[in-house]
């Protein structure tokens, strides 16, 4: 293992302080070009008040709150508010209506055509348990004035590609494995999975947050723990010197464009 390793992985443990987020999170947004804001998300247990500048949300869905995160707001969403079954299941705010859990809600959305597939796909789908959690906060991490649990990035995939390789040079090189069933990709993959396995996690989106905000088709989701801001952060620093620059010029593309024009 390279010492560039060994000191990633001490920064992992390392405390990460308000300062810190804003900073890592600016320079993530300015290393890769994201147009929107990473957003901080802070798992709440209790019902203390809330900071004045969050706004409490009504009737949204768990991925409206991130789509106004990413673009700035402070937002914070409990069981009252959170207008999306499937998600306030999965964050422990009510249980899952029976219509869901049968799979018969996915067959009359579209999305299958055997209810078994749509019950199963519930069945097991990771979840916290209730009354875990009172609330969520969310704020862009630029603007950070707290430290998150989890972190979620929406952008562009081939900007998340290099997100995927920062952290797995902070693993040590180990293979990054992805979980989904293309149901609740925000809620569950993106944030639940990586707070509740300690892990990155990312996906290709789902019908629900592709209808419900502003998700283009070429942008994806991906979650991490915030322990692993820090780490992905300083080799995105390294990648920014020579690989991302180098892959986004595709010298080897436009080289072999030559080479068939001239045949």
């Amino acid at each position: 293992m390279t010492e560039g390793i060994k000191m990633e992985k001490t920064n992992i443990s390392a405390p990460l302080t308000t300062e810190k987020v804003r900073e890592h999170g600016g320079r993530m947004i300015a290393l890769l070009g994201l147009a929107t804001s990473p957003v901080g998300v802070v798992f709440v247990s209790d019902p203390a008040p809330v900071a004045p500048e969050y706004r409490r949300l009504e009737s949204h869905r768990y991925c409206q709150a991130l789509m106004l995160a990413r673009r700035g707001q402070k937002v914070f969403l409990d069981g009252e508010g959170m207008a999306c079954p499937a998600a306030a299941a999965a964050f422990g705010f009510r249980p899952l209506p029976e219509g869901l859990r049968s799979g018969k809600g996915l067959v009359g959305f579209g999305i299958v055509a055997d209810p078994l597939v749509g019950r199963e796909m519930f069945a097991r789908m990771p979840h916290l348990e209730a009354g875990r959690i009172h609330h969520l906060e969310l704020f862009p991490l630029d603007g950070a004035d707290a430290v998150p649990q989890v972190i979620v990035v929406e952008g562009e995939v081939e900007k998340l590609m290099w997100l995927v390789l920062g952290y797995l040079h902070a693993t040590g090189g180990a293979r990054v494995e992805a979980t989904t069933a293309v149901l609740q990709a925000t809620c569950v993959d993106g944030t639940i999975i990586p707070y509740l396995e300690g892990r990155l996690n990312f996906g290709f989106g789902c019908y629900g947050c592709r209808d419900a905000t502003d998700l283009a088709d070429g942008e994806s989701i991906i979650g991490f723990p915030a322990s692993f801001l820090a780490p992905i952060v300083a080799h995105l620093e390294y990648l920014g010197a020579k690989a991302l620059p180098a892959s986004r010029g595709k010298r080897a593309w436009k080289a072999l464009g030559k080479k068939q024009g001239c045949s």
